[in-house]
């Protein structure tokens, strides 16, 4: 349980320097998406091993779906910037969602066949 939290505050650390970046250089990007990027180039320069991170980012995403309770409470606050515009709003969801879901669906597929492709030259050689 210890390197879980220790691995999920390396994981906030980045949203921390993400929200700093943001707010230092005025950027129209969310702190979050700034410090998800650095998570993604950290991974891909291999400075940071999945292994590190693995435990604590896979501890949140079990509980992802309490982490949406708050932003969807909080849209309650704009309840006249969505009043007659209903239909629209559900439209931009469902093609917002089908979006992400294809999108996750490449990625998946990519990382996968790249696994695959990785075992089998380790077993070959």
């Amino acid at each position: 349980m210890g390197i879980t939290v220790i691995q999920i505050g390396g994981l906030y650390m980045l949203y921390m320097i993400g929200s700093f970046i943001q707010q230092l250089l005025h950027i129209p990007i969310p702190g979050s998406m700034i410090g998800m990027l650095l998570l993604f180039l950290l991974l891909m320069t291999g400075i940071v091993k999945e292994k590190w991170i693995s435990r604590g980012a896979n501890m949140l995403l079990s509980h992802l779906t309490l982490l949406f309770i708050p932003a969807t409470v909080g849209v309650m606050d704009y309840v006249e910037l969505f009043s007659g515009r209903g239909i629209w709003s559900i439209v931009i969801v469902i093609v917002s969602t089908m979006m992400v879901m294809l999108f996750a669906g490449f990625i998946g597929q990519w990382a996968q066949t790249r696994e695959q492709k990785r075992v089998r030259e380790v077993k070959g050689a």
